[in-house]
């Protein structure tokens, strides 16, 4: 069978390519080995937020006083919270089903391997081989949870995100390894949820890539929800023998030994890149990536990478983001490459994270003069009466030219407020530009307008 463009892999890449190929006139097809929509619609970002939505609303039950509501009697039902995180990834998939058929793709199910001259072979699930030819070959295979050779996944005791998802009962005590994104969402969720939960971070601070303002507040809110923080840790061996799992932890102190009964290790990524043919087409990689242009061609032609196998960042909406320019760029349309510095980035725990640009010290290593403003929300009216004060917003000028460098938020609801700041570097918005633009009130929003007058010394409501 010959297609113009075959995309290796369904997820928020692979899917978001095949549809924009579609639409450009590209007969299409999709090679998918397991769900389609990928880890992201059914083991990572979705299913993630439908169990932390559970743990927020459990949240409101526990504080319904704060808010002049008597509830008597509230509980959880640990395994009706899982089964309402895998009902909305199975909608979610089925929903990218639909938009396969509506955009008129094939979906081929198995596993595919490249070859040499634009072909790819598939294995089915019953060993049946089918070989595809197509004029461009798109990998989008992803990533999973990198191991740690002294943290080996059983899938039991030690697990990855996607153990961690549907664990078929609640344990009483959790080690979360490793504070990114991932390590935090988990932590929050279970400590919520009512498990002891204790943060194992390598790095000086968690929530590592943000700004340390970020970090140190994010740090002071899980420690006040009652979670135990490690940071300056790292986890040197384990000991599975027994009921649960130890954990021994190097710490400046001296060895700590911990015991819970699961450990999460989310210390990561490993990209998907074994056994898809890279070596037989002579596809290049560096450092477990696979090396791309601007637009996302490796360096045989007809074959192309997106998304977490490349080396930008490992974010669903890049992925996509990619897939729609290497597909624009073979349909010979005029393509922009992907500015990576204005990406931005989300946390889904309480409270959220959203960031995007340079953290100030990286706008300081970089030699900027900068104005700086910050907007607490426990000023902000909206927030208060949301019962939601903590965090706050921090933006980042160069001072001499208005440069709008960074914008860092912590607190409820923040992952819905960063497009502003990323429509604005886009548009290449000056602070003044920002301030004169009228935001509604009372709103979480207007806190941004707030922090640029703060950065400009005009802040009114501090």
């Amino acid at each position: 069978m010959k297609y113009d463009i075959i995309v290796l892999g369904s997820g928020p890449g692979g899917y978001v390519t095949a549809i924009r190929a579609s639409q450009l006139g590209f007969k299409v097809a999709v090679i998918e080995k397991e769900n389609l929509g990928g880890i992201c619609l059914n083991w990572g970002c979705i299913p993630t937020k439908a169990l932390l939505k559970s743990a927020q609303v459990f949240d409101y039950l526990k504080h319904a006083a704060d808010y002049g509501l008597t509830i008597k009697e509230y509980d959880k039902d640990f395994n009706a919270v899982i089964n309402r995180s895998r009902n909305v990834a199975g909608d979610m998939s089925k929903g990218v089903q639909f938009l396969m058929k509506k955009n008129k793709i094939d979906v081929i199910d198995g596993f595919g391997k490249l070859k040499p001259g634009k072909k790819v072979d598939v294995t089915a699930a019953d060993g049946k081989v089918t070989e595809y030819t197509a004029d461009h070959i798109i990998i989008a295979t992803g990533a999973r949870s990198r191991e740690l050779p002294n943290l080996p996944q059983d899938g039991v005791k030690v697990i990855g995100y996607r153990q961690a998802m549907t664990l078929p009962s609640q344990p009483k005590k959790l080690i979360v390894v490793g504070s990114g994104a991932i390590g935090i969402e988990f932590a929050h969720f279970y400590n919520a949820m009512g498990t002891e939960v204790t943060i194992v971070e390598f790095m000086p601070n968690i929530v590592p890539v943000e700004d340390e303002d970020i970090s140190k507040q994010m740090e002071r809110s899980m420690k006040k929800a009652g979670v135990n923080i490690m940071t300056n840790a790292s986890v040197e061996k384990i000991d599975t023998t027994g009921n649960g799992v130890k954990a021994f932890v190097k710490t400046a102190k001296g060895e700590e030994i911990l015991e819970a009964d699961v450990l999460l290790s989310a210390v990561g990524i490993k990209t998907n890149i074994e056994n898809i043919g890279l070596e037989e087409v002579g596809i290049a990689t560096d450092k477990d990536k696979i090396l791309v242009n601007a637009f996302g061609q490796t360096n045989i032609p007809g074959y192309y990478a997106i998304g977490d196998v490349t080396p930008g960042q490992a974010l669903a909406h890049v992925a996509s983001a990619e897939g729609i320019n290497c597909v624009e760029k073979i349909a010979g349309m005029h393509v922009d490459p992907i500015d990576y510095g204005n990406v931005p980035g989300c946390t889904y725990a309480t409270p959220e994270i959203a960031s995007v640009g340079l953290t100030e010290k990286a706008a300081k290593e970089k030699g900027y003069d900068l104005k700086i403003g910050k907007f607490p929300f426990s000023a902000s009216g909206k927030a208060k009466a949301s019962g939601t004060p903590d965090g706050f917003v921090k933006v980042i000028f160069d001072a001499k030219y208005g440069e709008w460098l960074g914008c860092h938020m912590i607190g409820a609801g923040v992952t819905d407020m960063i497009a502003e700041a990323v429509v604005a570097r886009k548009l290449e918005t000056t602070g003044h530009e920002i301030l004169k633009a009228i935001h509604p009130h009372p709103t979480m929003s207007e806190a941004v307008m707030e922090a640029v007058a703060a950065a400009y010394d005009e802040v009114i409501h501090l």
